[in-house]
């Protein structure tokens, strides 16, 4: 078994996400790379992306849309996620095992029971099979039917809790945008080759070894906890883990045993600690990956300034892929914040990570402040 320090896991993410060196490929491919990107806020997505890519190109975001090749619809954590249409139904697989929705927490929390869930499932993928729909238009077709129409409010809210495991289910997903309003379609109709949702062992092992490809070294429940909040039986994880056999190795992090895939052993062993300065957006797979609950990455007793009320994620400042400060642009002023006892970049470096993040948002220039 190979130790390897904190300081090279950072730096080998930083690699496997693109972000070190930056990459000229396009939306798709580094979007499955991350594993998906969260789109909760649209914006979040595409500056992930384009905070990836050497020559970012805003127009082609929407063009994978456009083309499906990219999708929207909510998957890990219930959080609205752009995935690669070509492996999302593996991912909502491992999401719609997990039944979330039966538990009695769950149905207490959102007034509604596992049957009426199912009744509600059929009912929606009926109706968007071959359809988009406005969210207006489909609650209005649901209420019709007196088994949804206490459900009514639940269903307007646009944090969808009542849709999302319609979602993993593979029987919703969003469709094209009309002005600033969201659709919903079937993605059997939807999305080209589609083949409804793989049994959960078959897809476990396609997504862990991706997930591993760019946020490992992990341990199983830092998998779960990206994936489903730890939602899944242990047995169910050491299962899926252990089916990867030879495909995946042990590794020492400081004091920690976790897995990586055997093929990135030797890369990873070989891999220096990173001096590269970021900033990036809120809601970073970089960030969201691992957890705010990575120390190694993101000290605890910071953790409050970065994973903040409601779920949101702090836009950061990261050294070598450790997160030492938080930023946010305000009139045309990047204030960038250090954390107490953290020592800013360069100010040249700092300057060229500000000119880079204001060309990504479109601006011509932004004054920097470091407090």
């Amino acid at each position: 078994m190979i130790e390897v320090s904190a300081e090279q896991v950072l730096a080998w993410r930083l690699h496997r996400q693109y972000l070190e060196p930056l990459t000229d490929t396009g939306p798709v491919e580094i979007v499955g790379r991350l594993c998906g990107a969260q789109a909760q806020v649209a914006s979040a997505a595409e500056t992930a992306i384009a905070l990836r890519q050497r020559n970012p190109r805003p127009e082609g975001v929407k063009r994978a849309y456009s083309d499906r090749s990219l999708v929207k619809t909510w998957a890990m954590r219930g959080t609205l996620h752009a995935m690669r249409s070509a492996d999302v139904a593996e991912y909502l697989s491992l999401l719609a095992g997990a039944r979330t929705w039966t538990k009695p927490a769950w149905s207490r929390h959102f007034g509604a029971t596992p049957e009426e869930i199912e009744q509600l499932t059929e009912s929606v993928a009926d109706l968007l099979d071959g359809q988009v729909l406005s969210r207006d238009e489909l609650v209005s077709e649901l209420v019709q039917d007196k088994r949804f129409k206490g459900m009514e409010e639940q269903l307007r809210s646009g944090w969808g809790a009542l849709l999302k495991p319609l979602a993993w289910q593979g029987v919703l997903c969003y469709g094209p945008s009309r002005s600033s309003k969201v659709t919903f379609t079937n993605p059997a109709s939807f999305l080209k080759n589609w083949n409804g949702l793989p049994d959960p062992a078959e897809a476990a092992p396609a997504v862990i070894k991706r997930y591993l490809s760019a946020y490992g070294p992990a341990s199983p429940e830092t998998f779960d906890a990206w994936l489903s909040r730890n939602s899944n039986k242990k047995s169910t994880l050491k299962s899926w883990f252990a089916s990867l056999g030879e495909q995946i190795v042990e590794v020492r992090v400081k004091d920690e045993t976790r897995y990586l895939l055997a093929e990135h052993e030797d890369e990873l062993a070989a891999t220096q600690p990173s001096r590269a300065t970021h900033l990036l957006g809120a809601f970073d797979q970089f960030v969201l990956g691992p957890g705010t609950k990575d120390t190694h990455m993101l000290a605890n007793k910071h953790r409050s300034r970065v994973s903040k009320a409601a779920g949101w994620i702090a836009p950061v400042l990261t050294q070598g892929g450790r997160i030492t400060g938080v930023w946010e642009m305000n009139d045309g002023y990047l204030i960038v914040t250090l954390f107490p006892g953290e020592q800013a970049p360069p100010s040249k470096v700092l300057e060229d990570a500000a000119a880079r993040l204001a060309a990504v948002h479109g601006l011509v220039k932004v004054t920097l402040r470091v407090g």
